[in-house]
């Protein structure tokens, strides 16, 4: 296959994989769904990601409940997450190593990957989630961390359920 023939078949590739809302999604079902945390492991957030992995897991089969059932296997990878360390302080940027920005924000990163039978990779899809770091409520509720990564699970999941299969 030439270097041109490879490419437009990525290309038509990956238009048919990001859809419009309320567009036909390629995928219509999974068989299964799976959350990776690996990365967020690996860089020592140990009992933190297993409970990022539960969040997301958990909200994940519940907004994609009605489309499992058979087919390939629907895996979030997170590659990462950062919670503003005040909310309300104003001041701008994110963690080490982050994007910067929005000051506020809090965000959680990684990708869909469609996975077929053999483990191919059939589908890829990239995505950041942003939420105001307020969304956990008073920074001074000793549970404002787990609503907060809470929070940012569901909108994770809902977003990734809009891009994959539509509203």
């Amino acid at each position: 296959m030439t270097d041109l023939s490879r490419r437009a078949l990525l290309g038509l590739a990956a238009a048919a994989f990001s859809t419009q809302a309320g567009a036909q999604a390629p995928f219509g079902s999974f068989g299964n769904v799976a959350v990776d945390v690996s990365e967020l492991r690996a860089k020592g957030l140990g009992p933190y990601a297993d409970f990022v992995q539960a969040a997301l897991l958990s909200e994940t089969r519940r907004l994609f409940a009605d489309r499992l059932g058979g087919g390939p296997t629907l895996v979030v990878r997170i590659t990462g997450i950062s919670l503003n360390s005040y909310a309300g302080s104003g001041v701008g940027g994110r963690s080490s190593g982050g994007r910067g920005g929005a000051g506020d924000n809090d965000y959680l990163e990684g990708e869909a990957l469609i996975v077929g039978p053999g483990r191919q990779i059939l589908a890829r899809h990239p995505q950041l989630s942003a939420l105001p770091a307020s969304t956990g409520g008073s920074p001074y509720d000793p549970l404002s961390e787990q609503k907060r990564t809470a929070a940012l699970a569901y909108h994770y999941a809902w977003w990734l359920r809009r891009a994959l299969v539509g509203a």
